[in-house]
């Protein structure tokens, strides 16, 4: 019996707690305070919870919270917005470069393209004689 939450199948041989972070939107913390509320262990495995407990899990997350196609979305349509308006971090995202003041000058090297500009960085040509 594969259990379905959200259109995302769950594994079934891992604990509660672990297995509901395969949904995109709900992370370790947030899905102890899901099975919290639900009153589930979060150490039981989910093949070995009531079938009962698992309709009460599928409908606290899919009423209470944002996930998979319709975050993904709202996280797009911020993004398009920052965009929009013209703001730094927007012009940050169209260019593909470190949003949140990482600095580039060393880091990012995949980013930017891999970038050998100094003599000294990158590698060695065979020398000539």
């Amino acid at each position: 019996m594969a259990v379905r939450i959200s259109g995302v199948n769950i594994p079934e041989e891992k604990r509660a707690e672990i297995a509901l972070t395969y949904i995109y939107g709900i992370g370790k913390s947030q899905a102890g305070k899901i099975l919290e509320k639900v009153g589930v262990d979060k150490n039981l495995k989910i093949n070995k919870i009531s079938a009962e407990d698992i309709i009460k899990l599928r409908n606290e997350i899919e009423d209470n919270y944002i996930l998979e196609g319709e975050l993904k979305r709202q996280v797009m349509m911020n993004i398009k917005r920052l965009k929009e308006i013209g703001s730094y971090r927007g012009l940050r995202h169209s260019r593909g470069l470190p949003v949140r003041g990482q600095r580039t000058k060393t880091n990012t090297r995949t980013v930017r393209g891999n970038k050998r500009v100094t003599m000294g960085s990158g590698r060695r040509s065979i020398e000539k004689k």
